[in-house]
């Protein structure tokens, strides 16, 4: 698949995509993590027993709960409703995603042999994602849709753990014991992420985010060695369709600069760092996403108020500022808590 850049969209001249290529908005856009999902009772409505990775592939069922947050909150994106193990799923891994566990994988990779398991990924592999792009787009209209993927780190630790892990020893075992190898599978991953994230933009994606969620577990020494290049191989894939490209991983304060060098033109922050500080480690040339602490929305309306100004006034004088959480909306939030969120920040920075 080429990667021709593509034509300006309904959505070019959104809020969140200007604020992403550092232009001049109106007021700034926000989002959330986790918007399309657990915390609407209209998502665990149509999601009633329906399987996590069953309700990923139906095009129609993505389209309305991805929507949803959209209709409800105001947000100034939707992010496409999936999970980061759909593309391993698609060509075959032997995975579930067990309801309070997360992704767990039959057959983990620990040898040079299991590498055989990670084929390539072929866009028809995920038609059903195209499928709902294109739904999507037309449904959203100049609301942009984002869409992402899990970054080759993540998705190697649950293919190496064979699960969640605290710790990730058997990961960095081989990262650290067999490099070869390690950089390999890496790679491997690479390559079916840059496949799956070309599928979403030439659906009709606007922009796409990479989450490495357990990128914090590393020391800044071996991110660079050992995890940036296979990032870096990601957004570089994707660079000629000029779509913003987000990189987002949590705990990750000491890895902020390497994230940005990766290639994306917005970093994600968690709420361990403010904004100013997040911007001088990024360094210049980059938006920012983030960053209000997802806990705070459990706190009266007075505090969360209070909480929000303290992240806008960190991201006074920013090149480029998307609100957003820390990290993912957690499944017993309120939803009028995230609407109220949505209209204060409208509010309070209209230009």
């Amino acid at each position: 698949m080429s990667a021709p850049e593509t034509p300006p969209s309904a959505a070019y001249d959104s809020a969140f995509l200007k604020a992403c290529r550092r232009e001049p908005v109106p007021h700034t856009p926000v989002w959330f993590m986790r918007q399309a999902g657990r915390s609407l009772p209209e998502y665990r409505k149509v999601r009633e027993g329906i399987p996590m990775l069953e309700s990923c592939m139906r095009p129609e069922l993505v389209t309305e709960i991805t929507l949803q947050p959209v209709r409800r909150h105001n947000v100034d994106a939707a992010i496409y409703y999936s999970d980061i193990v759909v593309p391993l799923k698609a060509i075959g891994i032997d995975l579930d995603i067990r309801p309070g566990v997360g992704p767990v994988v039959e057959n983990p990779i620990r040898t040079r042999a299991d590498l055989a398991q990670l084929r390539d990924l072929t866009p028809e592999d995920v038609s059903y994602v195209t499928e709902a792009i294109g739904l999507l787009t037309r449904e959203l209209g100049p609301t942009p849709l984002i869409g992402f993927a899990g970054a080759p780190f993540t998705l190697a630790s649950y293919l190496v753990e064979g699960g969640p892990s605290r710790t990730y020893e058997n990961a960095k075992a081989m990262m650290y014991g067999d490099p070869e190898l390690w950089a390999d599978l890496l790679d491997r991953l690479a390559e079916i992420t840059a496949v799956f994230l070309k599928v979403q933009i030439e659906a009709g994606a606007s922009a796409v985010q990479l989450f490495d969620s357990w990128a914090g577990a590393l020391a800044p020494g071996d991110y660079r060695r050992s995890v940036l290049p296979a990032s870096a191989k990601v957004f570089k894939a994707v660079e000629g369709y000029g779509v913003p490209r987000i990189h987002f991983g949590v705990g990750c304060g000491e890895l902020l600069k390497l994230m940005g060098e990766a290639g994306a033109d917005v970093v994600g922050v968690d709420w361990r760092v403010p904004l100013d500080e997040a911007a001088r480690r990024v360094g210049p040339g980059k938006a920012l996403q983030g960053n209000l602490d997802p806990t705070v929305l459990f706190a009266s309306t007075e505090a969360v108020e209070a909480k929000t100004r303290e992240v806008l006034d960190s991201a006074e004088g920013l090149e480029g500022h998307v609100f957003n959480l820390g990290h993912g909306v957690m499944p017993s939030t309120d939803p009028d808590a995230l609407t109220r969120l949505v209209e204060y920040v409208h509010t309070h920075t209209t230009r």
